[in-house]
């Protein structure tokens, strides 16, 4: 498993056109098995740390969430996926449409970028902009290629 730093940046239009961003950027982990890369790190809500795991094929991407929240959300181009979006106060119906995605991704680093609807509870809530960047950590570069 390779030392990687994830920086993750998500952007939300809602009805109004106003677009709010949030950006994360954390250390994690990396490694390929069966075809498919995986990518561990914890983010911090509220205080509360979430253990995410991306699983990276070159044209899907599955998110995992566990801990404060608990969710899966599964991105292919031109297909929509509903999941649970589960949180202390009460569970949300999640679906996500996607637009578009691209995914470029070499033997431990890669770029992906993800343009989606979303609704809740079977109601349109934003459009949305999803672009995750990893790449080595640097106490690990001289070891991976």
């Amino acid at each position: 498993m390779e030392k990687v730093i994830v920086k993750v940046r998500g952007e939300q239009t809602g009805a109004d056109g106003e677009t709010n961003a949030i950006e994360i950027v954390a250390e994690g982990r990396h490694y390929y098995k069966n075809g498919m890369h995986y990518v561990l790190y914890d983010d911090k809500m509220a205080d509360e740390a979430v253990s995410t795991i991306l699983k990276i094929e070159p044209d899907r991407l599955h998110l995992t969430r566990s801990g404060a929240v608990a969710q899966e959300q599964h991105f292919m181009r031109g297909t929509e996926s509903t999941s649970e979006y589960k949180t202390p106060l009460g569970n949300l119906t999640l679906s996500v449409q996607t637009k578009d995605m691209k995914i470029a991704y070499g033997t431990v680093s890669g770029e992906i970028h993800v343009d989606y609807a979303l609704a809740i509870n079977g109601a349109w809530q934003s459009d949305n902009a999803l672009h995750i960047s990893v790449c080595p950590d640097a106490s690990e570069i001289g070891r991976l290629n």
